[in-house]
């Protein structure tokens, strides 16, 4: 038989639960505060300016949609496959530099961003949200591409959302970041560094859309310092 003090207990019990779970709640939320920029001990130059197609070029993959520079973007339409830009400008750096971007998908539903760099004479592609819209990685590495390498991953991207992504090449690493949290880094000691045949044309640099609408902006590039070019990337 229930007596008094036990309800009392059960009612203490209660009352006590109902405030604490809102804090319980609050701490399993994850924080929607964005991760500042870090400093970067080098200077940037901005390589899009933000009015026009100047220093670059509109690939001819055959099939590609219009792009055109407007509110301070470049906007690439969605083609039959492949919508892509094309550096024209002065020579870019080949190894120990920084590159960094917004992008964001507009419509569509494959990668919104696909970075055409090089690694030495080499060259690779850095895939944004591919193979249906959530796969990031690098393509290729060894001859796999960026759905089945040490580098995949898999994210959610929302339509009509800048996403910062930085992408950087050392010594013997190449790390990058989607709003400034890693999305990978891979010691390229003995691997074997390729671009897919269909996005060569981009280079020597470039970014291109796969069956999707898509914008880049602030488009920029850094030489690293002489610590980050030998830097061992911490877990």
């Amino acid at each position: 038989m229930e007596t008094a003090s036990t309800r009392m207990s059960t009612i203490r019990l209660a009352m006590m639960w109902a405030l604490l779970m809102p804090i319980f709640l609050l701490a399993e939320e994850p924080s929607k505060t964005p991760i500042a920029d870090p400093v970067a001990p080098t200077e940037w130059k901005t390589l899009c300016d933000g009015k026009s197609l100047k220093d670059w070029s509109v690939a001819k993959f055959g099939g590609e949609g219009a792009v055109e520079s407007t509110d301070g973007a470049i906007v690439m339409q969605q083609g039959s496959e492949l919508t892509g830009i094309q550096w024209i400008g002065a020579a870019l750096p080949k190894k120990n530099y920084e590159i960094a971007l917004e992008a964001k998908r507009i419509d569509g539903s494959d990668f919104f961003c696909g970075i055409v760099f090089p690694i030495g004479e080499a060259y690779c592609s850095f895939v944004v949200g591919g193979w249906g819209g959530g796969t990031v990685g690098l393509s290729a590495i060894d001859g796999l591409y960026a759905d089945n390498n040490e580098t995949t991953t898999s994210a959610g991207f929302d339509d009509k959302r800048w996403y910062k992504i930085r992408l950087r090449v050392s010594e013997k690493f190449i790390q990058s970041w989607i709003d400034n949290k890693r999305a990978f880094k891979l010691d390229t000691t003995g691997k074997k560094l390729t671009v897919h045949h269909a996005v060569e044309i981009l280079k020597p640099f470039g970014v291109s859309c796969y069956a999707t609408v898509a914008a880049v902006r602030k488009i920029r590039i850094r030489d690293l310092s002489k610590e980050e070019a030998v830097e061992v990337p911490k877990d």
